[in-house]
C-alpha cells in the first residue's frame, strides 16, 4: 500500500454540486444587487472556504456585507442540496478502500455543519475516519487541514494522498508536501489543473478508482 491515508474533497469530488454552488452564488448577488459572476469565476472560488470564496467571486461586495452574502448563498444552496446527488461509483470506490486497509478522510471548504448534513445525506458518514473543515481550519490552499489530519493518523507525507476538482485542492497538498490527484469532472477545467502538476488527472469516478486501485 502506497498511500495509507487517502484524503477527498467533498464538492465537486464525490458529490456532483459544482453547478448548484455556482447557481446559489450567482442567486445570492442578484438578492443583494451585486454584480453577477459569469459561470468561470464563480467556479474557480469552490473548494474555498465561503467567506473566501465570496470575497473573491463578487470582489465588489463591501466587508460589511459578507454575511448577508453568506446568508443568502446558504439560503439558496440548502433550499436544494438535498436534491443533489454522489458521482456514479463513489460508494462502491469508497467501501473498497476503506476494505482494503486504506484510512479514508474528507478535507472540504464546507462548513462543519454543512459537511454534516451532507454525510448524512449521502449514507457515506461510516466511510470517513476524520474530516477537516473550512470554519475550523484555515482554507484551502494553506496545509493545516493535511497537516491535522496527517498528525491524527501518523502517517508521513510519502503515505498520504490528496484527491481534489480544484486548483486549490492541488496547492494544499503542494504546501503540506504530498502527491495530488486531480479529478476534471468537477469544478476546474483539465487544462487548469494540469498546471498544477498533479501525480495524475482521472476524468471519472471509475478512472479515479481504477487509478486507486492500480497505485495506491
Amino acid at each position: 500500500m502506497k498511500y495509507e491515508l487517502v484524503v477527498f474533497d467533498w464538492d465537486g469530488t464525490l458529490l456532483d454540486s459544482a453547478g448548484a454552488i455556482v447557481r446559489a452564488i450567482q442567486s445570492s448577488c442578484r438578492d443583494l444587487g451585486l454584480p453577477v459572476p459569469e459561470e468561470s469565476r464563480a467556479r474557480h472560488v469552490i473548494g474555498l472556504g465561503l467567506v473566501d470564496a465570496m470575497r473573491h467571486a463578487v470582489p465588489e461586495l463591501a466587508p460589511d456585507r459578507y454575511q448577508a452574502m453568506v446568508d443568502r448563498y446558504r439560503f439558496h444552496y440548502l433550499s436544494g442540496d438535498h436534491q443533489l446527488t454522489l458521482f456514479d461509483g463513489v460508494p462502491e470506490m469508497l467501501e473498497r478502500l476503506k476494505r482494503d486497509g486504506h484510512v479514508l478522510t474528507v478535507a472540504t471548504g464546507k462548513s462543519r455543519a454543512g459537511l454534516e448534513r451532507a454525510l448524512d445525506h449521502s449514507g457515506l458518514r461510516p466511510m470517513f475516519q476524520a474530516s477537516r473543515c473550512a470554519d475550523e481550519c484555515h482554507s484551502k490552499p494553506h496545509p493545516q487541514m493535511l497537516d491535522e489530519l496527517m498528525a491524527e493518523f501518523g502517517m508521513t507525507q510519502a503515505a498520504t494522498v490528496m484527491i481534489g476538482d480544484t486548483s486549490h485542492d492541488l496547492l494544499m497538498a503542494r504546501n503540506a508536501g504530498v502527491d495530488a490527484l486531480a479529478v476534471t469532472y468537477g469544478a476546474h477545467s483539465h487544462d487548469h489543473l494540469l498546471d498544477h502538476k498533479p501525480v495524475a488527472c482521472l476524468h471519472s469516478v471509475s478512472e479515479l478508482s481504477q487509478w486507486l486501485k492500480n497505485f495506491a
